[in-house]
């Protein structure tokens, strides 16, 4: 029976839909220039903004900016640049009050901490207050271990460069043949851990890398984290038991009225 002490998620379109909340959070900055008066048709600002954020990256923190630079100077006569950033940025950010985990990532989290020891960690990349503000709303952080979070811009190397994942593991004193990750994008989460000897975990949410393979086989593919429990129950000889109450539920949560 093949030992596990730990589990390491990464974040985006495994923890989270990143991109159908990307896509509700740019209509709405959209949205709200327009109310503010850039007279030009969502669709045409919308198209613009993407090439913005294809050519910037999605990390840029000036996106509204070079937005601006590139519509014609009339469809904004009059108005204060200033006004028309800061309503695309203000509209931007309010979606984040809606960000949700998708609905297996708690329940599973609890049920791993409420009946094993598993250390459960984080290795992400991106910057490192945005993915630190997701794990904030999210509502993981009260079964991550707080030493076990990894975030590329902070640890200062990015993803799929090996040495994130060697980082985690050396910190937290973990070998690779007892450490799995869940990851969706198949060369940053798969293949470099798989290097490594790490156990993978596919995850296929439906996004951009739903139907792209990695070079390597994961060593389990799901489409969600219920599905994990019967492997770390026969694989890994765990007892999950039920599904334990999530440390954000209330404590009469599922009662009857």
């Amino acid at each position: 029976m093949a030992t596990l002490r730990a589990i390491l998620f990464d974040v985006d379109d495994t923890l989270y839909s990143t991109t159908a909340f990307a896509a509700l959070a740019r209509r709405r900055a959209v949205e709200a220039m327009v109310a503010q008066g850039l007279d030009l048709p969502f669709e045409e600002v919308t198209r613009e903004l993407y090439e913005v954020i294809g050519e910037f990256t999605s990390n840029y923190s000036h996106h509204f900016d070079k937005l601006l630079l590139r519509l014609p100077r009339e469809s904004w006569a009059g108005i204060n640049r200033a006004i028309l950033i800061a309503a695309g940025i203000t509209a931007y950010h309010a979606t984040k009050s809606e960000l949700q985990a998708f609905p297996d990532v708690l329940p599973f989290m609890a049920r791993v901490k409420a009946h094993t020891d598993l250390r459960l960690g984080i290795v992400t990349h991106g910057l490192e207050m945005k993915q630190a503000e997701k794990l904030l709303l999210l509502g993981v952080l009260p079964y991550i271990d707080r030493g076990a979070i990894f975030i590329s811009d902070q640890v200062g190397i990015s993803k799929p460069n090996p040495k994130l994942y060697t980082k985690a593991l050396d910190d937290l004193g973990l070998a690779p043949e007892e450490t799995m990750y869940v990851g969706d994008n198949p060369a940053h989460d798969i293949d470099p851990p798989n290097g490594l000897g790490m156990i993978t975990v596919r995850m296929r949410r439906e996004n951009r890398y739903t139907e792209v393979e990695s070079l390597t086989r994961a060593d389990y593919d799901i489409g969600s984290l219920s599905e994990l429990v019967p492997a770390l129950e026969s694989d890994f000889g765990l007892e999950l038991g039920p599904e334990a109450p999530r440390a954000d539920a209330p404590a009469d949560e599922g009662a009857g009225a």
